[in-house]
């Protein structure tokens, strides 16, 4: 049997730092294996269920793209498509789709609603998104770190903005947890849990990391590998509080100037989009004609320049989706498959 065989995905702190290892090195060679077309298919006539309470384009997209290259089948489920929580509870939802799907990927609102989907599963059950983590978009942060640095222990990265939801619980956790040093910079007021502060200072006394949250941008960045940011108000919060973030956060935006400040001319840029650094969205021409800023957590500056990793991390989100996918729902020996092929 493989080593997370039946696993549900639910959030980082259910697993290991080597099971995270496992399948950040699983991506890996299932990338290359993919660039050389010469992928073994360990997935074959599996079916998989995406249900989104949120709309995205990458983890819809990563999903489907890794299940055909797999060998699966892939049914949509979107916001309107489904009658979980009207006409049918969340237990009743888990166990009809069971029936139907080998893995179902639940992307949406609390995490309590995944963790009931799992709870009355009896298929894997992959979170592709909750307001407090955001387990598959850690692995494709930390591939796309490890390929630009070509390790993970002993980094520094910063993440400036909002801390108190998914991106800024998930990447303390997964920083202490792989020995990566972290820094939670923004407003006190927007700071990270103290819950999951201890939490991470815990795992990075294991890992040799050393985990910290200040106001000082200077301070924040200095020495840094990689900056992280990511929009200033998550989906479903009301549109009121746009005001209030611009104010709080435009000190934090990432800007060449910020850039500058780690210190260091290879520092990466990060971000899990999409990014407001200009005017050519709806939203983004909106919030322009309303409080007269052209950009928000990034300027155009940064985000079309070479330090910026997004899009290799776009990428890298279908191939450590793959990775967590096979690695649950394989029923042949993984290792073995891709060794015979070369990876």
């Amino acid at each position: 049997m493989n080593r997370l065989s039946g696993r549900h995905f639910l959030k980082e702190i259910d697993f290991t730092p080597a099971d995270l290892e496992y399948l950040i090195d699983l991506a890996a060679r299932l990338k290359a294996a993919k660039k050389a077309r010469n992928e073994p298919k360990l997935m074959e006539g599996r079916n998989i269920a995406l249900l989104f309470e949120k709309d995205s384009t990458r983890t819809r997209c990563s999903f489907e793209v890794a299940a055909h290259d797999q060998g699966a089948h892939v049914t949509y489920i979107g916001p309107s498509g489904s009658q979980m929580g009207k006409k049918e509870s969340l237990a009743d939802t888990a166990r009809v789709l069971s029936g139907f799907f080998d893995g179902i990927e639940y992307r949406g609102f609390e995490q309590k609603r995944v963790e009931t989907l799992a709870r009355y599963s009896s298929v894997p059950v992959w979170n592709g998104l909750t307001n407090e983590w955001h387990p598959t978009q850690l692995l494709a942060d930390m591939l796309t770190m490890k390929e630009c640095a070509g390790h993970l222990k002993g980094l520094t990265m910063a993440y400036l903005g909002d801390a108190r939801y998914n991106m800024g619980n998930s990447l303390m956790i997964v920083c202490a947890m792989l020995g990566v040093n972290f820094r939670s910079v923004a407003p006190k007021s927007l700071w990270t849990s103290d819950d999951i502060f201890a939490r991470a200072e815990e795992y990075a006394k294991l890992s040799g990391a050393k985990v910290e949250r200040t106001e000082d941008v200077q301070k924040g960045v200095e020495g840094c590998d990689f900056l992280y940011t990511d929009v200033w108000v998550s989906m479903g919060e009301p549109d009121e509080v746009w005001k209030e973030r611009i104010e709080l956060l435009s000190p934090y935006r990432v800007t060449n100037e910020v850039m500058d400040m780690t210190g260091n001319p290879n520092c990466g840029f990060l971000h899990c989009l999409p990014a407001f650094h200009n005017r050519e969205t709806t939203i983004g021409e909106q919030i322009y004609q309303k409080y007269g800023v052209d950009c928000m957590e990034v300027n155009d500056d940064v985000f079309e320049s070479e330090r910026n990793k997004a899009f290799l991390e776009a990428e890298n989100r279908m191939h450590t989706i793959k990775a967590v996918m096979v690695a649950t729902l394989a029923d042949t020996d993984i290792d073995a498959a891709l060794a015979e092929r070369g990876f």
